[in-house]
């Protein structure tokens, strides 16, 4: 049966081992809880659930968020442009 137009099909079970290394590759901030749905084709609830359960860093009290790539670059892009005004600004007073 389809529900909300997904899927449902046979439960994919993974190795501890499995797990303990998606969590290593988001710890180590190389991938992206996105990325690594992409990359392994599981659900991003799973990834969040195997951080919350074997993360030293995350726990169920701590909400986990992620800066889209196109917010990172807006970001750095904004810093950047106060870095310049800032030395501008320092130039003129001078």
């Amino acid at each position: 049966m389809i529900k909300s137009g997904k899927r449902l099909g046979p439960r994919k079970i993974y190795s501890e081992d499995f797990k303990l290394r998606i969590v290593k590759l988001y710890e180590s901030g190389k991938h992206s809880v996105y990325e690594l749905e992409k990359i392994y084709d599981i659900s991003n609830q799973s990834i969040y659930n195997w951080i919350y359960k074997y993360s030293k860093y995350n726990k169920k009290s701590v909400k986990v968020v992620e800066f889209k790539d196109s917010q990172m670059d807006k970001i750095n892009k904004m810093q950047a442009r106060i870095s310049e005004l800032e030395q501008a600004l320092g130039q003129k007073q001078m």
